[in-house]
């Protein structure tokens, strides 16, 4: 009997150990699953950066080449005019 209750006693005893050293384990693991997630919010946020910054890039090109064709339009337009004032002094003669 009193080896029965030895043995009982020692299960226990290494039971209570493990968990409590398991405990432990995840409680590290809590720390480093922190830390990654840090450090992937950090990676994330430059490739958000990085993609504002070339977003914007683009924007200002298209800009740029807006201002361009705007500027072609006017120069039609007074193309168009002056071919107008042609057209209608060659009638009048």
């Amino acid at each position: 009997m009193k080896k029965m209750m030895m043995a009982i006693m020692a299960v226990m005893c290494l039971t209570g150990f493990s968990s409590l050293s398991f405990a432990e384990d995840m409680g590290s693991m809590k720390g480093d699953m922190k830390e990654m997630k840090g450090e992937m919010k950090s990676k994330m946020m430059g490739k958000h950066d990085d993609m504002k910054g070339e977003m914007k890039a683009k924007h200002d090109q298209m800009k740029g080449e807006m201002k361009e064709m705007k500027g072609e339009m006017k120069e039609m337009k007074g193309e168009m005019r002056d071919m107008k004032g042609e057209m209608k002094g060659a009638m009048g003669k």
